[in-house]
């Protein structure tokens, strides 16, 4: 019944507005009908008896004038006629003619005067009634002799007026209700068949979720048994799985031997888990704070495989073997950590040039014009042929498991499948995707897409990226695209595409570490100097042009303005750590930042206040933390982002509940933290306002949010990013490897039944 109302009571109040309206035309348009009516009338009534009246004007005849106007006063509607000289004095009238209506204010509402040839009408009140009043000029060959009025009762139209209306009502009514009930119905036996047809999809899923036996559906249910089978599929392996809780290391490692039992697993990273420096001639190792080593190192230790990096530790070259490896983690070797040494010239190339001047501003929208240069190129892919060249010295068999992390090596993946044709590539693309005709600038762009095919998967951390990469092989390769699976079939060659959002770790170790809240913010607040009841802002990002730490800081100028009650009390923190800093464009843009700081602690700044702390170093971990712990609220503005693990820490450092989240929309993890207060970071007006509202948030609020917050991270966490990437890879591992021994007596190439085909 709820649902009939539903859809009755709006119907209802649509048709009877309709029927209002129509209601109101009908009766203008019927008036101006009755009007002409009348008029045409009267000057009917007038024309019969035009030239009596005009002869007995002319010689003064009031009696006979009289007479003939009692003639044309017949008609019952008429109340009375009169008749007038040209100066608007009374000649001759019936006697049922209603005195208000004199001949001087007849002629008073003429258009022209008595004596004009066209004839003038207007309704006038009379009594409980209207009344119509035509005034028709008389003239002969002389010249003009005044005019006749006649007036006309009207009651008869308010009369069928209101029959007017009360029909349109009647059949307004009968006309929604008929509609109603028609859609009613066709609403029920729609929503009866679409049920029917759903539950028979449902249940045929179900019951045979594999691809074997796909029931037959109609063509519009076939996208939606496609999402329905995967989630299906995706939570009976979470029951197969016992994956009743949160990820965790041990977790992903029972993932890993379930899916993927005794494989090899190689991890290809730029960034390497261990750095070895020496430091006041002391040897000292280093663990970088990094959500992508705390992700995979536990699959790595698992299976005791190798990871692969580029050796950039001062003193790195002094504890590895002649093979360029060493056993990490030093207090506890559980796998190799093997290292790939690159010139200066290579590195200058390779990762500072096409990496970080060609690609990063070619994938990020942030305004800055990539640059394109041969010899960049050259060193990117030799650089990439020596990764290859280590991932095959490092494979122990014929099919191993390997990782490729991140831009800079788009090339590996073919490189790789061309000497391991059995292996099982997953490679994540840490950054954006741009849109097909933003990547045709990269003169490379072919060489690049198909190197990136050479993966078994290949995962980005939007959906949107995935269809910008779709699009991207759609417009510049001659390759068979499976919008529906999701896939790129290149010579023969399958490549799974697939949007993994990465995380962080949870629970987080940095924050286990960190004090309480109270004793971060007041360790904090001493640091800056502020006092007890200031309010804090912070800003944790490397001095990257991506981020938006000019329109941040833009942004605060901003709301210093607008607020004026939080001048003197507001203090923005920007943590930036110097990064790129041989690049010209992270140069200016080291430069522009200072110059922003400087100019709003100038503007507003008095005393020991200065609204704006920029801290231009690197922090550890433990100080990030304090810092989260402390603030007051967030901002994090990136211009263009892949995910942004910034905005997930801050959450997780928050086990007090309190601090809002202020996010960029053009963040990945936009797309997942909808309770953060999301924002145009361009929009310095929206960010301002944001960053009030994120200021003046009730406590009750900031604790509803960040409870909503904290319970997504923690279940979406980095390990459960690595382990989805992994049962993909296993599963895809076992029906290549049914699909190689089925096809074993048609291959002519021995040795071959277990790769791809």
């Amino acid at each position: 019944m709820r649902a009939v109302l539903k859809v009755l009571v709006p119907l209802m109040l649509l048709l009877g507005a309709i029927a209002w309206g129509a209601s109101v035309l009908v009766e203008h348009t019927a008036r101006r009908w009755f009007d002409r009516d009348t008029r045409m009338r009267a000057e009917l009534a007038v024309s019969g008896a035009r030239d009596g009246l005009e002869r007995a004007l002319r010689k003064g005849e009031r009696a006979r004038v009289r007479r003939i106007l009692g003639e044309v006063a017949r008609d019952e509607r008429v109340l009375g006629a009169a008749a007038c000289d040209p100066e608007g004095a009374l000649v001759a009238s019936t006697s049922e003619y209603p005195e208000p209506f004199d001949c001087g204010r007849i002629r008073a509402h003429a258009a022209a005067g008595a004596a004009a040839p066209v004839t003038s009408a207007f309704e006038a009140p009379y009594g409980e009634t209207r009344v119509h009043l035509t005034a028709v000029p008389l003239a002969d060959e002389e010249g003009p002799l005044g005019f006749v009025a006649l007036v006309h009762d009207m009651s008869w139209v308010a009369t069928r007026e209101e029959q007017t209306r009360g029909f349109l009502a009647v059949a307004f009514a009968i006309v929604a209700l008929a509609a109603a009930v028609a859609t009613t119905l066709a609403a029920r036996f729609s929503w009866r068949g679409w049920s029917a047809e759903l539950q028979r999809v449902l249940r045929a899923t179900w019951l045979m979720p594999g691809p074997s036996a796909p029931p037959r559906t109609r063509r519009e249910f076939q996208p939606l048994l496609s999402d329905v089978r995967a989630l299906v599929s995706e939570l009976a392996s979470e029951q197969s799985e016992g994956r009743a809780g949160l990820w965790s290391p041990a977790r992903l490692r029972d993932a890993l031997a379930r899916h993927l039992p005794g494989s090899e697993v190689i991890v290809v990273a730029n960034r390497e888990p261990y750095i070895h420096e020496r430091r006041d001639g002391v040897l000292r190792v280093q663990h970088p704070a990094s959500g992508l080593v705390t992700a995979l190192e536990p699959v790595v230790q698992a299976t005791g495989g190798t990871w692969i990096a580029h050796g950039s530790g001062a003193a790195d070259r002094e504890v590895v073997d002649r093979h360029a490896r060493v056993r990490v983690p030093p207090d506890d070797p559980a796998y190799t950590l093997r290292r790939v040494w690159l010139t200066a010239a290579e590195e200058e190339g390779y990762y500072y040039g096409f990496s970080n001047e060609g690609l990063w501003p070619l994938c990020h929208v942030a305004h800055t014009r990539p640059t394109f240069r041969g010899g960049d190129f050259a060193a990117y892919r030799d650089a990439n042929r020596k990764f290859a060249d280590a991932v095959c010295e490092e494979a122990n068999g014929p099919d191993p498991v390997v990782l490729v992390q991140d831009y800079h090596f788009a090339l590996l993946p073919r490189m790789i499948r061309e000497r391991l044709p059995r292996a099982t590539i997953i490679t994540f693309w840490h950054i954006p995707w741009p849109n097909s005709e933003r990547f045709g600038i990269c003169p490379w762009g072919p060489e690049i897409l198909e190197g990136m095919l050479g993966s078994s998967i290949l995962g980005f951390h939007v959906q949107a990226h995935c269809n910008n990469f779709l699009d991207s092989v759609d417009r510049y390769l001659e390759a068979r695209l499976d919008r529906e699976r999701q896939s790129v079939v290149l010579g023969g060659q399958e490549t799974l595409i697939r949007a993994y959002p990465i995380s962080i770790d949870w629970p987080t170790r940095w924050a286990a570490d960190a004090p309480a809240a109270p004793l971060c913010r007041e360790r904090v607040f001493a640091d800056l100097g502020l006092a007890p009841d200031a309010l804090l802002g912070v800003g944790i990002d490397r001095l990257d042009y991506t981020k938006g730490i000019e329109e941040r800081l833009l942004a605060v100028e901003r709301l210093l303005e607008r607020f004026p009650q939080f001048r003197g009390r507001f203090t923005f923190a920007q943590l930036a750590a110097p990064s790129r800093t041989r690049i010209p464009r992270y140069q200016e843009l080291n430069r522009n930042v200072e110059e922003v700081a400087r100019r709003v602690n100038e503007r507003f700044g008095e005393g020991d206040y200065r609204p704006i702390v920029l801290l231009r170093e690197h922090h550890e971990p433990p100080t990030v933390f304090r810092y989260y712990r402390a603030a007051d609220l967030c901002y994090v503005s990136s211009l263009h982002d892949g995910m942004n693990l910034v905005a997930k820490e801050f959450v997780a450092a928050r086990d007090d509940e309190a601090g809002v989240l202020v996010l960029s929309r053009f963040t990945g993890a936009s797309r997942e933290l909808g309770e953060a207060l999301l924002v145009n970071p361009y929009d310095l007006e929206e960010a301002s306002s944001a960053l009030a509202a994120a200021l003046a948030m009730p406590r009750e609020e900031q604790r509803e949010r960040m409870r909503a917050l904290r319970t997504f991270v923690s279940e979406f966490n980095v390990y459960r990013w690595a382990g989805r990437m992994l049962v993909d890879a296993g599963r895809l591992r076992k029906r290549d490897r049914v699909s190689g021994r089925i096809t074993v007596p048609f291959r002519t190439v021995p040795g071959e039944a277990g790769g791809r085909r």
